[in-house]
């Protein structure tokens, strides 16, 4: 609860400052008499600023290495840039000409938004941050709102104070001084989440881009991608999207409040409104505060976050329609009726859509690998303030469209009502196009809990180590899969055993396209250090046998495999083993450019099945294989290597490789061996539907001679031999180029896959040839 309410208070600054403003802002026109346009020009462009500032900053929170975090700096500097400009800000004199205090206010308001920027943004993602529960994410939102809310109902307070006479002589002499006691105020509740809102350090993060005003200039690209990227983001866009109708209109007309209550109830008389324009805005903000955010967040638990966000904005509506009938002159007290129906719009917004934009943000993460909660916090808050300027222009279009002008006693006919018929029109219109937008809205309670549960998996995952846990993946794919059961190729029916291992010799000893290289030899396993001999030894024994070799990583000395096998005359598929391991990952994709720069590449594989294991997610491994495209020259083929599946249904990864590398497992799919061939062949099918052109290669492909069965596929010497002799008569057949899994049995995969896991090689685990 103390983190809630230290959040809650920062949101309070946050809200006090805006709410604030516009009341002050009444004053350019009534005292200093800046003409309308001007009015407008004021609130348009220090937003515009602030809203293109906003992503920016978002980019920059997100990536900052430090002790306090990513957050805590920002929202402390923000503050006080944000205090202090606000107090000068308001220094205006009506003595000075309406020119100059057009410039002046124009300049230190832009200097405003540019401390709001960096405040809130890196702020409002301390709060997307602060849980990752689904319904205590609303109680957050809510609390802060609930605390924050009291910005509205002091902030009409001022008008009274404004406009007395016993309190200051004029409204302007009054805002030169209430500024400073909002300035100064306001800056102290914002730095209180800076203080004591926890954070862990991030100078350990590796995977944050590097900062400094030579490399936030060259990422402006990624700024503008990830744009990009939260915009393809159906949920979000919505949540955009409607909020920037609902803020937009409202704020486009809440500045009519005073001169409706005061032209159209008292007719032109501020003296006899009184308190009345501030009661409007109080009691307002108290309903919002003690009856709107508690229902909100009650409704959000129990006909979750989109059906309340409807039935809110369905009630907001109606208090519009009651708004119009229930301005009486004469019988000002009216409108307080209406006020709980109106206060449901803007006061369930923000409980609701924060809550949801954190819960966008895990499902960002899914599909990106990052959290980017400045990002999206700065595009949702981009909307909300483009949103604002926007208001802010078409507030002084409307008043000019319908002839009012505050500085005339008395206003010309039909300009009050036009006021009027905006007040309550223009936001009826945009919630109600909200509410369309937001009707297909569909990152459920039970959506977003599914999203929680794979992105735990991920931190914590149940290492999957091949292709065997999608037996009869082929099968499920298309409408004829059982025609997938029938021999196809070479057929070895009728053959003896002594002729299959004759013809299997001969195969291997005219030569293979490639084989996948085993590098470890008995009593090691995946991590350990490989030695130069035994690389070495093994390379001689496959050389005679193979034109290509690959290779499954880049470091703990298989950096070394492409040289040596370099220098028996092979080419390289040369992989850099990707994990979740973000160090290793940078260690390997360095000296996979490393090796390529010095000629030993021929093809580079970034990866190999880190998508089948949900180790990563595709957007992370597309940024890995295009750091190293950039890299590479043109003449060197980049792609990643998985199981045939993966690319069927992820269009962005084709198009990030240059080159096609699948592995294809008849034996995994649990295909009688008679059948392999046809498995084989429907496989490589499936995956050119989807390459787009380009070259598929099979990157393994294999039979064990011992283990488990799967299915109806047996492990066998002699199925292993026939799968061998198939493959690769088929390959040729075909013109595929194909690396056979694997050369060598290794004893420690038997840990990952049973007994079965050790017996892929051509040759034994003591490097003789089984058959």
């Amino acid at each position: 609860m103390g983190q809630k309410i230290a959040f809650g208070l920062g949101m309070l600054a946050n809200q006090m400052f805006p709410a604030a403003l516009g009341i002050f802002m009444v004053v350019l026109v009534e005292n200093l008499k800046m003409p309308t346009w001007m009015w407008g020009m004021l609130f348009f462009l220090p937003r515009i600023l602030d809203a293109f500032i906003d992503p920016i900053m978002g980019f920059i929170s997100d990536n900052t290495r430090s002790k306090w975090g990513r957050r805590r700096q920002y929202v402390f500097i923000g503050s006080i840039i944000m205090g202090i400009s606000f107090v000068i800000m308001w220094q205006l004199y009506r003595e000075d000409s309406v020119n100059y205090n057009f410039y002046y206010f124009l300049f230190w308001s832009s200097v405003f938004y540019l401390g709001l920027s960096i405040f809130s943004v890196p702020f409002v993602a301390m709060g997307y941050e602060m849980s990752d529960d689904f319904h205590e994410r609303t109680s957050i939102m809510a609390i802060s709102q609930f605390i924050g809310q009291w910005a509205w109902v002091i902030a009409p307070w001022f008008w009274v104070v404004m406009y007395d006479p016993k309190w200051f002589p004029n409204a302007d002499t009054a805002t030169r001084t209430l500024a400073i006691w909002v300035g100064i105020s306001c800056m102290i509740l914002a730095m209180i989440p800076a203080i004591f809102i926890k954070s862990k350090s991030t100078l350990e993060e590796e995977s944050f881009s590097p900062l400094s005003i030579k490399t936030i200039g060259s990422s402006f690209k990624e700024i503008l991608e990830s744009f990009g990227e939260a915009f393809k983001n159906g949920p979000f866009t919505k949540l955009c999207i409607a909020t920037f109708l609902i803020f937009n209109a409202f704020n486009t007309v809440a500045g009519f409040t005073f001169f409706i209550v005061v032209y159209y109830l008292f007719n032109g008389s501020s003296t006899d409104a009184g308190i009345w324009p501030t009661l409007f805005g109080c009691l307002g903000a108290l309903s919002t505060t003690f009856v709107v955010i508690p229902i909100v967040s009650w409704m959000s638990k129990k006909m979750e976050k989109k059906k309340a966000f409807l039935v809110c904005q369905a009630i907001s509506i109606v208090g519009y329609i009651m708004l119009w009938f229930f301005f009486v002159p004469g019988k000002p007290y009216m409108f307080i009726f209406a006020l709980p129906f109106f206060s449901f719009g803007i006061g369930s917004l923000f409980t609701l859509m924060m809550s949801m934009t954190a819960d966008v943000c895990d499902m960002d993460e899914l599909t990106s690998g990052k959290r980017r909660e400045g990002v999206f916090g700065a595009i949702y808050w981009w909307m909300v303030k483009f949103g604002f300027a926007i208001a802010g222009l078409l507030t002084g279009v409307i008043m000019s469209s319908v002839g009012f002008n505050p500085s005339l006693p008395v206003q010309p006919e039909g300009a009050v009502e036009g006021l009027r018929l905006f007040f309550s029109g223009v936001p009826i219109a945009g919630t109600l196009i909200a509410m369309m937008i937001m009707w297909n809205y569909d990152l459920t309670e039970e959506k977003a809990r599914a999203i929680k549960k794979q992105l735990d998996d991920r931190k914590n995952p149940v290492k999957k180590q091949s292709s065997s846990y999608l037996s009869g993946k082929l099968l499920s794919l298309g409408k004829s899969g059982n025609a997938i059961n029938t021999i196809s190729g070479i057929d070895l029916s009728s053959k003896s055993e002594a002729e299959i291992k004759t013809q299997f010799s001969e195969i291997l000893n005219t030569g293979l396209h490639g084989l996948c290289f085993s590098p470890y030899v008995e009593g090691q396993e995946a991590g350990a250090i490989l030695s130069e001999n035994q690389i070495r030894r093994r390379i001689e024994i496959i050389a005679p046998h193979t034109q290509w070799i690959r290779s499954f990583s880049c470091t703990e000395g298989n950096e070394l495999i492409p040289e040596m096998a370099n220098q028996k005359g092979l080419k390289s598929v040369v992989g850099a083993w990707i994990s979740d391991d973000k160090k290793r990952n940078e260690k390997e994709i360095q000296s996979l450019i490393a090796l390529a720069k010095v000629g030993l590449v021929d093809i580079a594989a970034i990866g190999n099945e880190v998508l089948h294991r949900g180790e990563i997610a595709e957007q992370e491994l597309i940024h890995y294989i295009q750091k190293v495209r950039a890299a590479l020259p043109d003449t060197i083929p980049v792609g990643y290597v998985d199981a045939y599946y993966q690319y069927l249904d992820r269009p962005a990864l084709v198009d990030a490789c240059d080159v096609i590398l699948v592995n294809c497992y008849p034996f995994w799919e649990g295909a009688d061996n008679a059948y392999a061939i046809s498995y084989l062949d429907r496989m490589l099918e499936v995956t050119q539907q989807v390459a787009k052109g380009k070259k598929v290669i099979i990157t393994e492909t294999g039979w064990p001679s011992k283990g488990e069965k799967v299915d109806a596929a047996e492990p066998s010497g002699i199925n292993a031999m026939k799968y061998f002799i198939g493959v690769q008569d088929w390959a040729k057949k075909q013109n595929v180029e194909l690396f056979y899994f694997s050369s060598f049995d290794e004893s420690w995969k038997a840990k990952q896959e049973g007994e079965v896991g050790a017996g892929w090689g051509i040759w034994d685990k003591n490097e003789k040839l089984k058959f």
